[in-house]
């Protein structure tokens, strides 16, 4: 009995010297995250645009305001909460780490000195450009869709984002050849910025939204700019996330069929500056624009606004399903209703109230 007894005790040791270890790991962790100080001081906090997020948390370490950049990483991995905004802060140094991540990672924060632009999803570029103008007046729309509209630039910008395509974004055609690539979001910006490090910081947005979709971008079969294009037209479409993969479901299954889209968004943007309200885009179906699709089979040429994180998501991720035609209750709650059958199509447009002359 003494035997097995001892048989017994180097594996209870062992255990044991694990439970320590994870104690003493866990005390380590949560330690590390505690407040530096006791938060009788105000500090000053810069993070420049562009700036990576592993280089704001060092940064953070080195002016004492949270223990370990290590561990503030390990934190923001387990949280999910690597989100920040450049601009310039005032940090209590009192905060944990977990306050004082969550505080850069609110726009409202920064230095109220400094211009914020906040820009929703399904903006068209000229109505950024607009937003852009009135924040800073040394600058014109027209200017700056100027700028968004010249391809010698768009080969400069092309150097640094490899996302955009000059071969494809050098055409005539396209209303504002940056449209789709103006991520939406709220900014922070200096007041003396140019228009070109304006432009810069829309583009690094697009640019983590890219890398995250990247993989599922090329495997499907569809170039960035068409993904772009289907993505407007369902942000455009669209009130709600499930709506959105639903819809982009159905305009799939309409590519696949070799039927025309005949979305009326595209006409809105067709008619562009003629534009007023939504009644204009379901009356002037007819109009001759490569962006109609009620006139041109397939995608429109290019995107017909710039389109938010969800659009996108779901344009890559759609609802499969056998339908065919979708419409929304524009009289009532908004609900999109789906059918399989013109014919269906029809029926509840007429239990909806709704013209069919364009169907």
């Amino acid at each position: 009995m003494r035997k097995s007894k001892n048989k017994h005790r180097p594996v209870i040791i062992v255990v044991l010297i694990l439970v320590i270890f994870v104690v003493a790991c866990g005390g380590y962790y949560f330690y590390e995250l505690t407040p530096i100080s006791d938060g009788s001081k105000t500090i000053d906090f810069a993070i420049q645009e562009g700036e990576s997020y592993d280089n704001v948390l060092n940064n953070l370490e080195k002016k004492g305001l949270i223990r370990s950049a290590r561990i503030a990483s390990l934190y923001s991995k387990i949280h999910t909460q690597e989100s920040y905004y450049a601009g310039d802060y005032e940090i209590n140094n009192g905060m944990n780490t977990g306050a004082v991540l969550q505080y850069i990672s609110n726009v409202k924060n920064t230095n109220k000195e400094q211009i914020k632009i906040t820009v929703p999803e399904g903006k068209w570029a000229k109505e950024i450009a607009a937003m852009i103008a009135a924040k800073y007046p040394k600058y014109s729309t027209e200017e700056i869709l100027k700028k968004w509209n010249d391809i010698s630039y768009i080969k400069k910008l092309a150097k640094d984002y490899s996302f955009l395509d000059v071969d494809t974004l050098n055409n005539s055609n396209y209303k504002v050849k940056l449209e789709g690539y103006l991520f939406p979001d709220t900014y922070a910006l200096n007041k003396d910025m140019t228009i070109d490090e304006i432009t810069r910081v829309f583009l690094d947005r697009f640019q983590d939204v890219y890398e995250t979709y990247k993989s599922d971008i090329e495997n499907s079969g569809y170039s960035l700019q068409q993904i772009l294009t289907l993505a407007s037209i369902v942000q455009f479409e669209s009130a709600t996330k499930s709506d959105m993969k639903k819809i982009a479901g159905v305009f799939y299954n309409r590519l696949d069929d070799n039927m025309k889209l005949q979305s009326s968004v595209t006409v809105c943007y067709a008619l562009y500056d003629d534009f007023k309200d939504a009644q204009d885009c379901e009356v002037n179906t007819d109009v001759d624009s490569p962006y109609n699709t009620y006139e041109h089979n397939g995608l429109p040429i290019g995107p017909i606004l710039n389109p938010g994180e969800d659009a996108i998501d779901a344009v890559l991720h759609p609802t499969k399903s056998d339908y065919l035609y979708f419409v929304a209750d524009i009289n009532g709650d908004g609900k999109v209703y789906y059918s399989k059958t013109l014919e269906e199509h029809e029926k509840k447009m007429e239990e909806l109230g709704l013209n069919l002359d364009n169907q």
